[in-house]
């Protein structure tokens, strides 16, 4: 089968041909249709997550997937060949920028009807990681205010939905086409970051989510009120300026959960949540994906079909 591989930590990813992966006790072998890109995958690549998921090589990139059930193996209650899935592998093992995915059947979710298969790939670790900040750690509610960062990247796309469907008013920070988007995507206010002082245009928001940190979460602490949430998904938040703001800071460290995107999926096909596509590309145009996903530029998800 073809695979997208890696041979060490910086090493450019190439194309090639492996063996196709048999699956063990408890998992299943997935036919995989379409991958997404995520900001992981390039941390990975480079070295940077090495202390949270060292890697083995020659390693197969990618971790978010959708396809169908090929094959199940012993110990796998509730699944059968054909089910259509998505699922996010563990980040060590990677795998789903393959033809076929070995995945523990514990990560698995029904994929939603809602939305082609192949978009549906993009769900998995931006959708997850949003819901789980919002709902998990802040569990935000109808009638707060939300303000997030990025709103036209991929965990910013899916927040401001989520947000938006649970009741709360949403702020969030963009730039250029992407303040369009995010107000497209259901902003109440959309600050464009390039020309105007977040600090100065909002005030007293009950949930920061921060997809970026540096600066952006230094400064984002004084347009929290006193007990709000800060949560982080690129950097640990700062402590000392949480406590000195009165406010509640947590890290958001994003885990592979079956039963977490399950319930996302239901989310997504009730209230017709979408996702915010950057671009489709065939496996033959990885190459150029990868590194739109490497720039910072992308716009919501990068997605690279296998059919």
């Amino acid at each position: 089968m073809k695979a997208v591989r890696i041979s060490g930590y910086n090493a450019t990813p190439a194309l090639e041909y492996i063996a196709r992966p048999a699956p063990g006790n408890g998992e299943v072998l997935v036919r995989v249709l379409a991958a997404a890109l995520n900001p992981l995958d390039v941390k990975l690549q480079r070295g940077y997550m090495d202390q949270f998921f060292p890697l083995t090589f020659p390693y197969t990139l990618g971790t978010d997937l959708a396809g169908e059930i090929a094959e199940v193996g012993p110990d796998v209650e509730g699944w059968v060949p054909g089910d259509r899935i998505i699922a996010r592998t563990d980040p060590a093992a990677g795998g789903a920028l393959a033809e076929y995915a070995v995945v523990p059947a514990t990560y698995l979710a029904k994929a939603p009807t809602t939305m082609p298969l192949a978009e549906a790939a993009g769900i998995a670790t931006a959708a997850a990681t949003a819901w789980q900040a919002l709902f998990e750690a802040a569990h935000v509610a109808a009638g707060q205010s939300v303000l997030v960062h990025a709103g036209a990247g991929g965990v910013g796309s899916f927040a401001i939905q989520f947000a938006r469907n649970a009741g709360a008013r949403v702020i969030a920070t963009a730039s250029g086409d992407g303040v369009s988007i995010a107000r497209q995507l259901g902003a109440d206010k959309v600050i464009d970051y390039r020309i105007e002082d977040v600090a100065r245009a909002v005030c007293d928001v009950d949930v920061v989510l921060d997809t970026i940190g540096g600066e952006t979460q230094q400064q984002s602490y004084a347009v929290l009120r006193v007990g709000g949430h800060m949560l982080a998904i690129a950097a640990p938040p700062d402590e000392a300026l949480a406590k000195a703001h009165g406010a509640n800071a947590a890290f958001v460290f994003h885990a592979s959960d079956g039963p977490r995107l399950r319930q996302v999926v239901g989310a997504i096909d009730q209230n017709g949540i979408r996702v915010l596509l950057d671009r489709k590309v065939s496996l033959g145009g990885f190459d150029a994906a990868f590194g739109h996903q490497a720039s910072g530029r992308a716009r919501g998800k990068v997605i690279v079909t296998l059919d």
